[in-house]
Formats: C-alpha cells, sequence, structure tokens
C-alpha cells in the first residue's frame, strides 16, 4: 500500500512538517523531528525546540534508530500495523501529559507510573514506546531537575519507581541523555538522592553509575563523577551494608575504576580498604562479588598509594591470600596471585607476612587443584618470588 494511502499514525509525523518522518533524529530535548525539517528550523536562526520551547543548549541531533525501524515496519505492515500498539502509544501519550504536569499530586503521579509499567509490559515494544514518547528525558528531569532539602516518603517512592523506569529504557543502550548530569545541580541532586534514598534507590543509582562508565558517549560524565569525593566515599561505605546494597556497590566502584583518572580518587577515599574488607568478611554475602572486588584491587595496585594502603590495612594481606585458594571455585585466584606479586616484590615486609599468614599452603593446594593451568604458572611464579624450594607441583602434601 502506498503510502499516501495510508492514515499516518500521529507518533510517527514529523511535528513541523506534520507529514511522515523520513530520517527521524532526536534532540537534546527528547523529541523527535525529521532530519530535513529540524534543520530548516535551526538554519533559520531558532534556539529553541519547536515542541517544548526549551532553548537548545547543545543543538546537535542524535540519529533515532529505533523510530526508523517502527517505522519501516509500519510500512511493511501497513493498514494491519497492530492496533493494541498503536493504542499502547496514545494511552502512554496521556500518561506523559500528567508526569508534566506541575499540578499533578506525587500519589498521582506513582499511579501514572505504575499504569505506564502495566501498559508496556503488555506490549513487546513496550521500552521502545517510551523512549521515542521522549520519557527518558522527562523522568530524568523529573528525578534530578531540582535539589530537595529533604526526602519525603512520597518522594522516595515515586524516585523508586521513575529509577525503575529509568533502568529498563537503559536497556535500550542509549546514554546520550544522561549528560545531563554534567550540570552541577542535576548532580547535586543525584548526590541528594544516593545519600537520603532507601537501599532500593541507592542501588538503582549504582546502576546508572555503571551504565555511565560503560559507554564512550558519557565519559566525560564519568570522570566527573570520578572527581565527587562525597559519591566516592558514599559507594565505599555502600560495600560495608547488607546484601544487595554491598553487591551495588562493588559493582558501580569496580566500574568506575575503568577509566584510569578515577583510581587515585578512589583509593585517597578509602576503596581499597573498603574492597579488602569485602573480601575478608565474604563469606557473610549471599552473592559473593569477591572475585569482582579482586580484580578491581588488581586494578588499583598499579599506584603506589593502592600499594601502600593495602599493606598498611592490617587485613590486607590476609585478604588476598583467602583469595588464593577457594573450595568451591577459583575465580579471583589468578587475581589475587598477581596482586600479590605486585605487594611483594618490592617489600620485605609484605613478603614475611604473606608466608607467616599461610600463603605456601594455599598455592600448594592451589596447585593440586583443578585450577587452570595459567593460573598455576603464576602460583610457581609466586613462590619462587617467596623462595620457597617448591619449584615442581608437588605429588602430595
Amino acid at each position: 500500500m502506498k503510502e499516501a494511502e495510508m492514515t499516518v499514525p500521529h507518533f510517527f509525523m514529523c511535528p513541523i512538517s506534520l507529514d511522515l518522518i523520513k530520517d527521524p533524529v532526536t534532540l537534546c530535548t527528547g523529541q523527535t523531528y525529521d532530519r530535513s525539517s529540524i534543520e530548516k528550523w535551526l538554519a533559520a536562526g531558532n534556539l529553541t525546540c519547536p515542541v517544548t520551547m526549551q532553548k537548545l543548549q547543545d543543538p546537535s541531533m542524535v540519529p533515532n534508530n529505533t523510530l526508523r525501524h517502527l517505522i519501516d515496519q509500519w510500512l511493511q505492515i501497513g493498514p494491519q500495523f497492530d492496533p493494541v500498539y498503536l493504542s499502547t502509544i496514545d494511552s502512554l501519550a496521556s500518561l506523559k501529559k500528567i508526569l508534566e504536569s506541575g499540578d499533578a499530586s506525587l500519589e498521582y503521579k506513582c499511579q501514572t507510573l505504575q499504569n505506564i509499567q502495566a501498559l508496556t509490559e503488555e506490549s513487546q515494544s513496550g521500552n521502545s514506546c517510551l523512549f521515542q514518547l521522549g520519557f527518558f528525558p522527562l523522568l530524568l528531569e523529573l528525578l534530578f531537575g531540582k535539589v530537595e532539602s529533604r526526602l519525603s516518603e512520597g518522594s522516595a517512592k515515586f524516585a523508586e519507581q521513575a529509577l525503575s523506569c529509568v533502568l529498563r529504557l537503559l536497556s535500550l543502550g542509549e546514554y546520550e541523555c544522561l549528560n545531563m548530569l554534567r550540570e552541577e545541580s542535576k548532580l547535586e541532586s543525584f548526590q541528594f538522592l544516593f545519600d537520603q534514598g532507601t537501599s532500593k534507590i541507592k542501588r538503582s543509582l549504582c546502576q546508572i553509575i555503571e551504565a555511565i562508565s560503560s559507554s564512550l558517549e558519557t565519559r566525560e560524565l564519568c570522570a566527573k563523577l570520578g572527581k565527587n569525593r562525597k559519591l566516592l566515599k558514599g559507594l565505599i561505605l555502600l560495600v560495608h551494608q547488607t546484601y544487595g546494597a554491598s553487591e551495588a556497590g562493588i559493582k558501580a566502584i569496580s566500574a568506575l575504576c575503568c577509566l584510569e583518572s578515577n583510581r587515585e580518587n578512589m583509593v585517597q577515599e578509602g576503596g581499597i580498604n573498603g574492597l579488602l574488607t569485602y573480601i575478608y568478611d565474604a563469606q557473610r554475602h549471599e552473592r559473593n562479588l569477591a572475585p569482582k572486588a579482586m580484580a578491581t584491587i588488581e586494578l588499583l595496585l598499579g599506584l603506589e598509594s593502592a600499594k601502600e594502603a593495602l599493606i598498611n590495612d592490617p587485613n590486607g594481606i590476609k585478604a588476598l591470600i583467602k583469595m588464593v585458594f577457594r573450595v568451591s571455585d577459583h575465580q579471583g585466584s589468578e587475581s589475587a596471585i598477581r596482586s600479590l606479586m605486585i605487594i611483594c616484590t618490592d617489600s620485605l615486609q609484605a613478603r614475611e607476612e604473606a608466608i607467616g599468614a599461610g600463603v605456601l599452603t594455599q598455592l600448594l593446594l592451589l596447585l593440586q587443584s583443578q585450577c587452570s593451568g595459567r593460573t598455576k604458572t603464576k602460583a610457581r611464579m609466586l613462590l619462587k618470588l617467596l623462595g620457597s624450594k617448591w619449584d615442581e607441583e608437588p605429588k602430595h602434601l
């Protein structure tokens, strides 16, 4: 069927030309236009978003590949395009207006978010609908658009639901909108939610930090988070909390440390000590992320300050030795051995402490286990460094 013979869903129409979008692009406001139409608008000297009339802080346009795919699908299917899907879009557009309204109560907005979740769960393209309708920047603005003096029960409930929706949208991999957190006021709101929020809010914010740290689009924001000493300290404190929160903290710390410029600040705020404590008390954690904590420690040991922090920690060497041989699995063993080699190479004190803490026995047990050949090679190298006579894998202890 020809395009002219179809009734174009308003969702697929450019707000400027009112024609079917040929080349969808999205502005920083979250609104989508046909490229030719918005380019003419901007070329005419307009510095605002045509729909929201917000001033464009960033006039760049991002190709909206998801909407392009949906339009192509609609063109192929024609009038038989799923009416339930189009009905879902109309319903979501109405619910979006409630969230945008300054008159709607927090309780009403919470109910609206529940309705949104119910609608999108019924549709296979639910998350795409939310993203294309501009829910992502809207929810981020509602979450971080203003700094509150305290977090009320209603605000906390709304934040939990909104963050849940944001994380679902993040699964689409479109991270550019998160750069709004580069604004000082919004980063301050992020910090406020992290400080005052419930355990669920903290876990969700940690997942957002992971997303920010994983994308080249948000690399500058990741570096900005790494300079926020208060946030780093909060993440480290989270590691000492109950199951769920501590694991979220470990993942966020590990993600931030992937950027080299963040590592020194992490060490200065106590990152090494926090990770070591987690490993040392690993048996109390239901979901053990000790291997990830161990890998992060190894990464940080490229810094002299990290080596010093580990050696000065009363349980530092013991925590590493604990990771050398674990009966249930060998995850983290090689990382622990490499870390011990880094520490023991330049420190006689560390070598003596490691031997006194039973590292030789752990290494010999590891050599008799079913671990990888590479890990056994590292174990032999550490034995040699420690001055052991066990140069060959023993048959018996």
